[in-house]
């Protein structure tokens, strides 16, 4: 189940890498490297974390999503315009799969919950960091105007209780995600956002939040 769920996370996260690739005007070759970099980074980083060989360089198979997410981008994408929110709609949902799939993981090799819980949030916002640093985009992880890491954490927490509980199954693994996801998704509809670094009175001029590459908001 687990090495499912993770190939549907890094084709979902693959296409949004594809998906802005597109919006940059990359080729093909380079919406399939970014694919791969946003649908694997974070799998990597995980493994190497965990000192094992990533599972990305033993088994082929996972190279096949964001070959597949490279065609899918190329043959369907729809009018430009549409395309940040639909990077929006993908991350969100790899970042669901992703923060759960990285937690179960480290439980697996006998982390402790927390520890568990940061290398889920690690394997759910590496793969999208990654992808908005090549692109030259602000990370959405350092975007002021909404909350990236949140969702992830509450997801990975939620996962790391239901493991400890004994009731982690396929049904509440998809509840999570779904969660992760919507809250993710409802961060951006409704503009959450968390305290700046420094408090307001300590900024005699607040700086404005860096410019981000398309809209935020209003996006469903």
């Amino acid at each position: 189940m687990l090495t499912i769920v993770e190939l549907v996370g890094i084709f979902f996260f693959a296409v949004s890498g594809s998906l802005m690739a597109a919006r940059r005007g990359f080729d093909m070759l380079g919406s399939a490297f970014l694919g791969g970099v946003c649908g694997l980074g974070g799998g990597v980083v995980r493994d190497l974390i965990l000192n094992q060989s990533p599972a990305t360089f033993l088994h082929p198979i996972y190279f096949a999503p964001p070959i597949l997410a490279a065609l899918c981008v190329y043959a369907f994408t729809p009018a430009v315009q549409k395309l940040h929110r639909l990077v929006l709609i993908f991350d969100a949902a790899g970042l669901g799969l992703f923060c759960m799939t990285g937690t179960m993981k480290a439980l697996e090799n006998d982390f402790n919950p927390v520890s568990s819980v940061l290398l889920g949030v690690i394997t759910g916002v590496g793969g999208g960091m990654m992808r908005d640093v090549i692109a030259n985009v602000t990370p959405d992880l350092f975007n002021p105007r909404d909350i990236y890491a949140i969702p992830a954490i509450l997801g990975a927490t939620a996962t790391a209780f239901a493991w400890n509980l004994g009731i982690l199954n396929l049904a509440v693994g998809i509840c999570i995600a779904a969660l992760t996801f919507v809250l993710r998704l409802s961060s951006i509809r409704f503009g959450w956002s968390v305290p700046m670094a420094a408090g307001h009175w300590h900024r005699e001029n607040p700086p404005s939040p860096p410019a981000n590459d398309g809209p935020r908001r209003h996006f469903l």
